[in-house]
């Protein structure tokens, strides 16, 4: 059975950092994309960056020269370095993949999601 699980998260003031990691378990074939979404109370869910096996990136324009995602293939883990925190990042921050369990089929996975708090 595959799943996603997350790490990282908690409260930091304005201005600080966190670490988001999530790592896929599970009988995989492959893993294809794999992103951060994010959501706030009262809010849609939105995608905060996504990266591919050939480590080309998206980002939101919130998370842009902020944000760094990265991944290892090999391992089937990817990160999300969030630098220069606000409180309007403040959210829910859900781990994402497309992953093959065989050659035969794609599914689309969560995280249990973690809580990202940015606050004095």
């Amino acid at each position: 059975q595959v799943q996603l699980v997350e790490s990282g998260g908690g409260l930091v003031q304005p201005g600080g950092s966190l670490r988001l990691s999530c790592a896929a378990t599970g009988s995989i074939f492959r893993v294809n994309a794999m992103g951060w979404y994010r959501q706030a109370p009262g809010k849609q869910r939105e995608l905060v960056a996504v990266i591919n096996p050939n480590g080309s990136t998206k980002y939101a324009e919130s998370a842009k020269d902020r944000f760094t995602i990265s991944r290892h293939n090999a391992e089937k883990w990817v990160a999300l370095q969030m630098n220069s925190l606000k409180p309007e990042d403040t959210a829910v921050y859900y781990c994402n993949a497309r992953i093959r369990p065989t050659m035969w089929d794609e599914n689309e996975y969560w995280g249990q999601g973690t809580q990202v708090t940015v606050s004095s």
